[in-house]
C-alpha cells in the first residue's frame, strides 16, 4: 500500500509547505500563506491591501480570479526523495462574514498565524473553487481528477515527517536497522551495501535507502495508521529493546 496520486497532491497542497500564487494576467507570481478547508478548497490569506490582496481581487464586472498555485514538495531530511510539485488550478473569490469566519477556522485547524485575527478588519480569506490538479513527479506529470483531490484526506503522518526521522535516526538507528533488515532478508533481500536508512515515511508504511547510493524500498504497516499515537503503538515492539527480537547472526 501507498499513497494514490490524489492523496499526495492533497497532502502537499494543504498548507504545511510553501506556495506560490500565479494570478491570471497580473504580475507575480505571489508567495502565499495557504491552507485546505475539508472539502480540499484552497483558502488563500493577505493582510491588509497589499501586492497579494491587489491581484487576486476580481476585476470589475466579474466575481472571482483565475489562479494557479503552485507547490513544491520539500525533503523532510538529507537524502530523502521527493514527492515533486502540485499544481492546483481554479476560481478564487474574497469571504466575508460567516464563510470568512468559517474559513478561518479552517485555515487556523493547518496554520494558525495571527493575521487570522484581523480576518474581516484589514485581512482577507479567498476561496479557490478547484478546477485542475496536476501532480508532476519524476519527470511525468499526472492529472488528478478533481473529486478524487477533494475527496482524499491530508496524511497525518506529513506536518511531523520531518520530526519522527530525526528521531529515528538520532535514538532508535540501532533498532530499525536491525528491524529493517530482518524485513528486507523476509522479503528476498540478501545482502545491503552499508545500513539500510528511513527517508520518508506516510500512513502507509515508510521508504528505505538501501545504502548510500542503492536502490529504495517501501515497507508496508499492516494497515495505514491514523495519526502519532497509532503509529507509535505500532513501533513500539520495534523500537523497545525489551520487545524486539534478538538480530540473526
Amino acid at each position: 500500500m501507498q499513497p494514490s496520486p490524489a492523496e499526495i497532491a492533497r497532502t502537499m497542497a494543504s498548507g504545511r509547505l510553501p506556495g506560490m500564487a500565479h494570478v491570471a494576467c497580473r504580475p507575480g507570481p505571489h508567495a502565499v500563506r495557504h491552507a485546505t478547508d475539508p472539502m480540499g478548497r484552497i483558502l488563500l490569506l493577505a493582510a491588509g491591501p497589499d501586492l497579494l490582496d491587489g491581484a487576486l481581487r476580481p476585476v470589475a464586472g466579474t466575481d472571482d480570479t483565475a489562479v494557479v498555485l503552485e507547490v513544491a514538495d520539500v525533503p523532510p531530511v538529507a537524502g530523502s526523495p521527493t514527492h515533486g510539485r502540485v499544481w492546483v488550478s481554479g476560481w478564487v473569490g474574497p469571504l466575508d462574514g460567516a464563510p470568512a469566519r468559517m474559513a478561518a477556522l479552517d485555515f487556523a485547524d493547518v496554520h494558525a498565524c495571527p493575521d487570522l485575527l484581523d480576518v474581516g478588519r484589514g485581512a482577507t480569506i479567498f476561496r479557490m473553487e478547484v478546477a485542475e490538479v496536476r501532480l508532476e513527479r519524476c519527470g511525468v506529470t499526472i492529472d488528478v481528477d478533481p473529486d478524487e483531490y477533494a475527496a482524499a484526506e491530508p496524511d497525518p503522518i506529513g506536518a511531523i515527517e520531518s520530526e519522527l526521522l530525526v528521531d529515528l535516526a538520532d535514538h532508535h538507528r540501532a533498532e530499525m536497522t536491525a528491524f529493517i533488515r530482518r524485513q528486507l532478508r523476509d522479503a528476498g533481500h540478501r545482502s545491503l551495501a552499508g545500513d539500510p536508512q528511513v527517508v520518508r515515511m506516510d500512513r502507509y508504511g515508510f521508504v528505505v535507502a538501501l545504502g548510500p547510493h542503492g536502490p529504495r524500498a517501501r515497507l508496508a504497516f499492516p494497515a495505514p495508521v491514523r495519526d502519532r499515537a497509532e503509529l507509535a503503538r505500532l513501533l513500539h515492539p520495534v523500537l523497545c529493546r525489551r520487545c524486539a527480537p534478538p538480530a540473526a547472526a
